[in-house]
């Protein structure tokens, strides 16, 4: 039977009274929760499996709350001696955190909008000014007057109509993603009595400031339906214009830079299909772009008299084409810029005598300016051997000045403002690190590490400098790996915390994602998946060779599907890392991708594999973290779960720390850390969110002996 949740309590609560508020390391630790084991075949493809955790997926049975609560309990016993270490942890994190921040302003359609931070106050306060910075401030939302009441809350999507009157936005208060369109109107001040429930929430606006479109989520939370309401209507009688039937697609609604045209976008992992109509017809119809072709994936931007169209069309880097405004199949694209075997093009800004195009290669972006009048270019130049580089919010045509952010792992985010005329450029702002922070005493490095079969995985990685090379280092390598994905080395103030305790910091660019061009993400995806695994082991092992660190201080860290590869890694090298923290980890694959039910199960299986199919149940059963766990020594685990994730069901993590409990045949420390009232990205709010970060660091320094 599950543990007695009330028992555990009782046990943990007395400990602490016991120790007057603190654990001593000689207090013995309560028993770890056991879950119950109740035997359930799973049949198919003439293989049967037996899964004694099954009912864990109960999610309104109370055993389970008890069991989820019990591992909670367990987790706060276990890491009592470093509880101060996370009050610590917690309130330098905070501390390097301006209070009172402001966003850069950006002009669109007569109005300056930023995003600003009151001291004391977790959620952001959203805010206009009219034709000047030094005009009188309009507050248009403001998140905390809305999060008042709710353990969790997260607006997104907020769009003002083109007559500047009404914000729409779509409000989350459980965190499991389904959004409730509000509308606010802002000559009031008042929202508006629409409440739309169970959308992606993100709505756009047609050019008569009194439609929007949205997309709403079926049972399995896939959006597959597009609607049209008016304001004041009732929404139960929204209209539907679009309903996707393909299990395997959703949707969503945009709208062109332009503010012309409004798009319907379907797609899937390997195909996609764009319809749009002009944004000043809003009953009108949507026309098709071009038909949805499996394997033919492309996006859409408009200016002026033609559609640019980034496709990988017999391109698997994508190619840039262009078409005119109404006969757009494929067969009138005409290319602009072609396909290269090196280079991954991944976005493009448009302005009136600039295209600026966002390319990857050798793992890192780059910025291309091109005039469109003569053709010709250059690359904006970043001086560290790792970074990150993006455009910013760019709303104007008619101006020669681009917005980029620049980033590394040693330089917080900034944003500049470059003439691409002139090329000169300027820092409009730098995200302040309070304290005696100084981006010199970091030093970023790449290297490249050879995998199983020759290829060469790039990481990125961090250090205070002075950090010698002798192999004693502690080291925290972090991977993910999937859906094309790239990790980029950026800055988080919160790694601080572990790098002026001597920490290095890595990231494993381990394929399945996209860092090296879309090949890398094919080569770890479907029946290559296990490249992605063995990449990061490979990236481990050379990170030892170089005198970076050891298996006795080397932590391993992933989320999602990066807690997927945290399970497989310390399934097939238990041996290879000190401890590991798997967040949110998508570990039960087999169970959940059978599961159609399940949201984004139908909708991934060109990332997975359909284990309809046998050849990919077979191949995915091989590497399942959850079903391949044995009798076996594992190293200390961190595993966290949020109760409403809509993502990765929390009874993955759960099933699968249960059945280590198990099956696993060393001490070391394991533990469930269930966020019960959040969902896949943790806990909203400003520095709230830092709490869990403060709980993981203080576990990876507690395996160090460390607890002060």
């Amino acid at each position: 039977m599950p543990l007695n949740h009330s028992k555990t309590l009782l046990t943990f609560l007395t400990l602490i009274w016991i120790c007057g508020g603190n654990f001593m390391t000689a207090q013995p630790l309560p028993e770890p929760p056991r879950a119950e084991k109740t035997p359930r075949k799973l049949v198919i493809h003439n293989h049967t499996r037996t899964d004694n955790y099954y009912w864990l997926n109960e999610r309104s049975n109370p055993k389970v709350i008890d069991y989820l609560m019990a591992e909670n309990a367990y987790t706060e016993a276990a890491l009592a001696p470093v509880k101060q270490l996370r009050e610590t942890l917690f309130e330098e994190i905070v501390a390097r955190i301006k209070p009172d921040d402001i966003s850069v302003p950006y002009l669109q359609n007569g109005y300056y909008y930023y995003t600003r931070y009151e001291a004391g106050k977790e959620h952001p306060i959203y805010c206009r000014k009219k034709g000047a910075l030094d005009a009188p401030e309009e507050i248009i939302l403001d998140a905390n007057e809305m999060a008042a009441g709710h353990d969790y809350f997260l607006a997104v999507g907020l769009t003002v109509s083109l007559d500047n009157n009404f914000l729409a936005f779509g409000v989350d208060t459980v965190s499991r993603r389904q959004y409730t369109i509000r509308i606010k109107d802002l000559r009031s001040g008042e929202l508006m009595p629409d409440q739309i429930p169970n959308t992606l929430g993100r709505p756009v606006w047609a050019a008569d400031h009194q439609t929007i479109f949205y997309a709403s989520r079926d049972s399995t939370l896939r959006p597959d339906r597009i609607f049209r309401h008016r304001l004041g209507a009732e929404t139960s009688r929204d209209e539907l214009v679009y309903q996707e039937a393909d299990s395997t697609f959703g949707v969503y609604v945009s709208r062109t830079k332009s503010n012309r045209y409004i798009l319907i976008t379907a797609e899937s992992t390997l195909s996609t299909e764009v319809r749009f109509l002009e944004a000043d017809q809003p009953q009108g119809r949507f026309r098709i772009f071009q038909p949805r072709e499996r394997e033919h994936e492309y996006h859409i931007d408009h200016f002026q008299d033609k559609f640019y169209v980034t496709t990988n069309l017999n391109a698997k880097n994508f190619r840039l084409m262009e078409t005119g405004l109404q006969q757009t199949g494929r067969a009138h694209w005409k290319e602009v810029i072609p396909h290269r075997e090196d280079v991954l093009l991944e976005d493009l800004e448009i302005f009136r005598d600039y295209m600026v195009l966002t390319e990857r290669k050798n793992g890192l972006r780059q910025l291309r300016v091109i005039n469109r009048h003569s053709g010709q270019d250059y690359y904006l130049e970043f001086d560290e051997a790792a970074y990150t580089a993006f455009p910013e919010i760019n709303k104007d045509f008619d101006t020669d000045v681009l917005r980029y952010s620049y980033t590394s792992l040693a330089t917080p985010n900034s944003i500049y403002a470059f003439n691409m005329r002139t090329r000169e450029k300027k820092l409009l702002k730098q995200a302040e690190v309070l304290g005696n922070f100084s981006p010199g005493n970091y030093r970023t490095e790449r290297f490249y590490a050879p995998a199983k079969d020759g290829v060469s995985v790039p990481i990125s990685l961090v250090y205070r400098k002075g950090l010698k090379k002798d192999g004693k280092n502690p080291l925290l390598l972090y991977g993910y790996g999937s859906y094309g994905y790239s990790m980029e080395p950026r800055f988080r103030s919160h790694f601080l915390s572990l790098l002026d305790r001597g920490f290095v910091f890595a990231i494993a660019h381990v394929r399945g994602g996209s860092e090296m061009g879309r090949q890398w993400y094919e080569d770890g995806k479907l029946l290559k998946k296990k490249n992605t695994f063995t990449d990061f082991i490979a990236c481990a092992e050379y990170l030892i060779a170089q005198k970076f660190t050891n298996p006795e201080k080397l932590f391993a860290m992933g989320g999602s599907a990066g807690g997927l590869l945290m399970g497989a890694v310390v399934n097939m090298r238990p041996d290879l890392f000190k401890a590991v923290i798997a967040a949110v980890p998508f570990v039960d694959v087999v169970t959940t991708m059978l599961d159609e039910s399940i949201p984004l199960t139908t909708s991934e299986y060109d990332e997975w594999g359909n284990p309809n199919e046998k050849i990919y149940y077979d191949y995915i059963l091989s590497y399942s973290p959850y079903d391949n766990v044995s009798a076996r020594e594992y190293p200390a685990m961190l595993v966290t779960a949020g109760l409403h994730d809509s993502q990765v069901q929390y009874w993955e993590p759960a099933k699968w720390v249960a059945k280590l409990r198990d099956l696993k045949t060393d001490d070391h420390i394991l533990l469930l850390h269930t966020q019960m009232e959040a969902g896949h990205s943790g806990a909203s709010g400003r520095f709230e969110q830092y709490r869990e970060t403060a709980l993981e660091y203080a576990f990876l320094l507690f395996q160090l002996g460390i607890a002060k």
